[in-house]
């Protein structure tokens, strides 16, 4: 975006076109509060140097088709990282999020930054000559990362899952390839901004809570996500649910993490499976592999008792810990996403039934709580809203 001078309304503009994904000129000229005879002039600005570009929607009755306004793909493409505790998943996005190559694989964020990113290094080069990109049409680059991040630096600070990763410069480690900016932010903040993209900004408070390995809240704030003083806001894992349960990995006892999440469910499952009591979830530790939370998901969906139960505390424990979450920031929206989707209803209704039971009436009567729309592709589009989002406001 450097190449381009861009005016103080021109800046403005090309902020909405981004977050509406596509609109019409009246339409832009309403969200900004700007006269047509100012909208039109800056959007001429825009289509002139090349940064936007018309496409032509859906017919108007009676009439033609609407043409609407969205970021050039002349501008280049954007690379999206989502990193989780035990998988990796890359892409190669247009500047209005179209995804146009990705790649997800297993790994291991306990093998350390050098060896992870080398591989990720290794998989943008794959998919961007899989799109026919070279790393001087990288406009920039978002990553998802599971631990608190220092925003400024794009450092993971005393991320309890991934200790090796401890003020590692992720961000100079990437750029060793690449000469595009870097943003890295916690994984459930880069899905919340992807969930606020998909919703083109008309929520302005929810939450987006991620439970695989860990249990992490994303909050968005007046159409902002919000981060706090050191950007460990929504580190609700260790929030604790039982003074008298387990000790967990960060060495205070009963954290909803250690109780409910993924691992959690998994050592419960294993253990009615080795005492007999789930008939699906022996005959699948039998099998000689570990059992995973796919294994529940469906002994649970194939109406095993044992299963059941392990489904319905599981989503109590953190409907629990989500009360006083709602109790405290009133959203308007909860959404769920992170492994814990492929659980399927059953979850869900022993979240809600946990929240509703115990948060006050005013704080749930308009309350909706679901599984992320976005589904697996949060994080990835997340991160690349974060690329994006944050090249539009680099100065020039």
């Amino acid at each position: 975006m450097q190449r381009w001078q861009l005016s103080r309304n021109e800046t403005a503009l090309l902020d909405h076109i981004f977050w509406s994904s596509g609109l019409s000129r009246d339409a832009l000229s309403g969200q900004a509060s700007f006269s047509k005879s100012r909208t039109n002039a800056a959007v001429a600005g825009l289509l002139a140097q090349g940064v936007i570009e018309t496409t032509e929607e859906q017919v108007a009755t009676g009439g033609r088709r609407a043409q609407t306004l969205r970021l050039s793909r002349r501008l280049g493409v954007l690379i999206s990282i989502a990193m989780g505790a035990t998988g990796v998943e890359v892409g190669v996005l247009a500047p209005d999020l179209t995804l146009l190559a990705h790649h997800s694989e297993p790994a291991n964020v306990r093998d350390g930054p050098a060896l992870l990113l080398a591989r990720i290094r290794a998989l943008m080069k794959h998919l961007l000559q899989q799109c026919g990109a070279k790393a001087a049409d990288v406009i920039a680059i978002g990553i998802g990362v599971p631990g608190p991040v220092d925003f400024g630096l794009g450092q993971l600070v005393n991320a309890p899952l991934m200790p090796e990763w401890d003020g590692y410069p992720i961000r100079e480690d990437l750029k060793a390839d690449f000469s595009a900016p870097v943003f890295v932010d916690n994984d459930v903040n880069v899905m919340a901004l992807g969930e606020l993209w998909r919703l083109g900004r008309s929520l302005p408070n929810f939450l987006v809570v991620k439970v695989g390995t860990g249990v992490g809240c994303g909050i968005v704030c007046h159409g902002q996500v919000y981060r706090g003083a050191n950007g460990s806001a929504g580190d609700v894992g260790h929030i604790c649910v039982d003074p008298n349960g387990p000790r967990c990995h960060c060495g205070n006892l009963g954290c909803v993490e250690t109780m409910a999440a993924g691992p959690a469910m998994v050592r419960a499952a294993t253990e009615a499976a080795e005492a007999g009591k789930s008939p699906p979830l022996t005959k699948a530790l039998e099998s000689g592999k570990p059992l995973r939370l796919q294994d529940v998901a469906l002994a649970s969906r194939a109406g095993d008792a044992a299963a059941h139960a392990i489904v319905q505390r599981s989503g109590a424990l953190i409907g629990q810990m989500l009360a006083s979450v709602v109790n405290f920031y009133n959203p308007s929206h909860v959404f769920i996403g992170g492994g814990i989707q492929r659980i399927g209803p059953l979850f869900l209704a022993a979240v809600r039934q946990s929240v509703y039971h115990r948060s006050l009436a005013l704080s749930t009567r308009h309350l909706e709580i679901q599984y992320t729309p976005l589904g697996e592709r949060a994080g990835l589009i997340g991160a690349a809203a974060l690329a994006m989002q944050e090249t539009l406001r680099l100065p020039g």
